[in-house]
């Protein structure tokens, strides 16, 4: 059985790193000033940040099921005799339900994976589903394999500015007025399905260094149990000097770690805007 692998550009994986790979992207639609765009392949991220910081109207969308099913097809006319499909988590969109119910009509053909990740874990999927086809598994199995291990994984968030969490209606708008007065930054967690606030930090620098000693302490407890792990930084930077100053941190605390950059996805940059740093593991299958 040959087998291909596609995603959405949630997972920080693009079009043309995609072809690179051998794994067909779906590139995640966004809305500017009611015009739509495709990540990765009609604005780069760096002007897309821009955007957000000029405060148009942005918004995320879901892909079409008429795309979804159009690369599936393409996929399946190529030569390949499976899918297995890995989108965003189901708990943060609604794009994984919609792909269930469009691989019924594939005859066990399509296997939608709800591994419950986004951005660089979700990545993380990705790289263990090849490694997987390589060794020989089916669709059916790679989709059970991610699903048992979707958990073994955890992202943490750092913001620069309240207003797009205020937006989204998870800050007050008085709260997010005292935040910006005292220069609070929240550290956000994402485990699993939930996107939820995990610590208050004053100033960026020390949000940062809360947020490399929590991942820390989690890599820890993966090598503890005698798991290799996967690691992955990204960030919202406009500015190329700031991308490389958390970088630069990153692989100051994960020394010896293969760390992987990939710029926030548009879904997430339109709830934590411009200036956001993250960083994710899992474990490595």
């Amino acid at each position: 059985m040959k087998t291909a692998i596609v995603t959405d550009s949630n997972s920080g994986i693009f079009e043309e790193e995609g072809r690179r790979l051998g794994v067909y992207v779906i590139p995640m639609p966004v809305i500017i000033e009611g015009k739509t765009y495709f990540e990765g392949r009609e604005l780069a991220h760096e002007e897309f940040y821009r955007c957000l910081l000029e405060h148009k109207e942005v918004s995320s969308s879901q892909p079409s099921p008429g795309d979804v099913t159009e690369i599936w097809n393409q996929v399946l006319a190529s030569g390949y005799d499976e899918v297995v499909y890995i989108p965003m988590s189901s708990g943060l969109s609604g794009s994984c339900q919609t792909a269930h119910m469009l691989a019924e009509d594939y005859d066990g053909k399509v296997q939608v994976v709800n591994n419950h990740r986004i951005s660089v874990t979700q990545r993380h999927s990705v790289q263990d589903a090849l490694v997987m086809t390589e060794q020989g598994y089916t669709a059916k199995e790679i989709k059970e394999k991610l699903e048992q291990t979707a958990y073994e994984s955890i992202i943490f968030v750092g913001v620069e500015t309240l207003e797009y969490l205020k937006k989204g209606g998870r800050v007050t708008p008085a709260g997010a007025a005292m935040g910006a007065l005292l220069n609070i930054k929240p550290l956000l967690i994402i485990e699993g399905e939930r996107l939820d606030a995990y610590a208050k930090v004053r100033g960026s620098k020390n949000c940062k260094k809360r947020l490399l000693q929590e991942m820390r302490k989690r890599a820890d407890e993966f090598h503890e149990r005698g798991d290799e792990i996967r690691v992955g930084v990204a960030g919202s930077f406009v500015d190329q000097k700031e991308h490389q100053e958390w970088m630069d941190m990153a692989r100051e605390i994960f020394k010896g770690e293969d760390i992987n950059y990939d710029p926030l996805t548009f879904s997430i940059g339109c709830h934590v805007g411009p200036g956001a740093f993250g960083m994710g593991i899992s474990k490595k299958l």
